[in-house]
């Protein structure tokens, strides 16, 4: 009996642990500021205000960080995905010099901590005199997330029988045409789990674009979500208000992708 509580009692736990702060969040950015000063907790909005994310999208450069944002994840996203999926069929399907020693190297820059390499980008993009700009940052989180796509496509690709994509060419298809109509659409839930997993690694990517991008206007929300305490000081409903706009977005793609994604991410890993 014992045995079959106390899983559940854990997830229970570490649901609560996980989810709380949360909604925390959210019910501080719907409640008027007077019970959020309260001394005695106020558990639930009684009265539900969106006052704070008035403030909030009415803050100065607001919207210029939004599109700064989705410009850089959406494009970096959408070319970590086209390169890994030529890597990884490559990879998985082809037998060249060098195969083992390419995939030794994803690995490696999988596990490096990209924080340590952010003075090496500094001097790069520096001396390209592209400090202030998108495309190097496109370009760093392009790299950033593309070991993990890789090697995650990979082992999907590696998943699909061979003689489904010498069927494909033997009945006329080209090494494309097999690709695109065969081993492509198989490959649907890593790339949803790929792609959420690189959407949710820029969104939040924060020490690159304070070093590389001190100019206002091509800034990201992570680094004006830090602006905005220090604008509004201890206006922690405004506050609680950004950061739950700044949540919105993972949170949507998450309740959308989060079957296939989940799915996805265990499939690559053990296929191949």
């Amino acid at each position: 009996m014992l045995g079959r509580v106390w899983p559940g009692a854990t997830a229970v736990v570490l649901f609560v642990v996980f989810a709380f702060p949360v909604y925390w969040m959210f019910a501080t950015a719907l409640k008027p500021t007077p019970d959020i000063v309260s001394e005695t907790p106020v558990w639930f909005p009684t009265s539900p205000t969106f006052e704070h994310f008035t403030k909030a999208v009415d803050a100065d450069g607001f919207w210029t960080f939004v599109g700064n944002s989705l410009t850089v994840t959406l494009v970096a996203v959408g070319l970590s995905l086209v390169i890994a999926l030529l890597a990884s069929f490559a990879v998985a399907r082809m037998r060249f010099k060098g195969r083992k020693s390419f995939i030794l190297v994803m690995m490696m820059a999988q596990m490096a901590p990209w924080e340590v390499m952010t003075i090496a980008y500094y001097m790069i993009v520096r001396d390209a005199d592209m400090l202030n700009s998108l495309p190097p940052l496109i370009a760093i989180y392009t790299v950033m997330v593309l070991p993990f796509t890789v090697l995650t496509l990979r082992g999907y690709v590696a998943a699909v029988p061979k003689e489904l994509e010498e069927s494909a060419m033997v009945d006329g298809c080209t090494r494309t045409q097999a690709f695109l109509k065969v081993i492509f659409p198989l490959l649907a839930p890593g790339l949803m789990a790929t792609s959420l997993f690189g959407f949710i690694t820029v969104w939040n990517e924060f020490p690159m674009v304070l070093i590389l991008n001190k100019d206002a206007g091509s800034q990201t929300l992570p680094l004006w979500l830090t602006g905005f305490r220090t604008t509004f000081g201890d206006d922690w409903g405004a506050t609680m208000a950004a950061s739950s706009l700044f949540a919105v977005p993972i949170l949507i793609l998450f309740v959308i992708l989060q079957r296939k994604a989940v799915g996805g991410l265990t499939s690559g890993a053990v296929k191949g």
